[in-house]
């Protein structure tokens, strides 16, 4: 429980789904839209990428009171490339074709900022689906049914997503959805944040 000393606990997002995960944790937080430019820098890995975002995004957010900031990126990688959101039904069927009977990586990275010290905590966590050979028909069912047209791999793993895998490899399955509690966990604890 948070006591009267503790910084407030701030998402740097927007999103649904990283609100919904945060509030797992049964801790009071606020969420504010971070002031972050997305952009991929030229030769910038995927790693790099979302460890910049996520210190960009937890570093975007002007507050008034002591805080506890957390940012969080995420990109989904096969063949090495980066794959976007699909935005279009078209794009998500590509995608998920592209990733039928095959492996694809998250990398989702996390930053903790305690805005009075003004120290940053930040880290890379990886998950890997497998998928299952997916026929047209399938995929088309999927798509039509789930609309994950704002998802990385055109899929929701917290959703009907989970008859599209074979396996899925990772330490925390928060991690695929958008943040890894586990670590932030950690990362509370390490800035005197107790979570229970």
């Amino acid at each position: 429980m948070k006591n009267a000393k503790s910084p407030q606990l701030v998402l740097a997002s927007t999103s649904p789904f990283r609100q919904a995960l945060l509030g797992k944790l049964e801790l009071p937080f606020i969420a504010i839209a971070p002031d972050c430019d997305e952009t991929p820098l030229v030769n910038e890995t995927a790693i790099e990428l979302v460890e910049r975002l996520a210190i960009g995004k937890a570093t975007s957010c002007q507050l008034d009171s002591p805080s506890l900031v957390i940012g969080s990126d995420q990109v989904c990688v096969i063949d090495d490339r980066i794959i976007g959101k699909p935005l279009t039904r078209e794009k998500a069927i590509e995608q998920l074709k592209a990733q039928s009977g095959r492996s694809i990586t998250f990398y989702t990275g996390l930053a903790l900022y305690n805005s009075q010290s003004e120290s940053i905590t930040s880290k890379v966590d990886t998950f890997t689906v497998h998928f299952r050979t997916l026929s047209q028909r399938v995929i088309e069912s999927y798509v039509d049914k789930e609309e994950p047209f704002w998802c990385a791999g055109s899929f929701k793993s917290e959703g009907l997503g989970i008859v599209l895998f074979e396996k899925l490899e990772g330490k925390d399955p928060n991690t695929l959805v958008g943040l890894p509690l586990i670590d932030l966990v950690d990362m509370l604890e390490e800035q005197g944040f107790s979570v229970l």
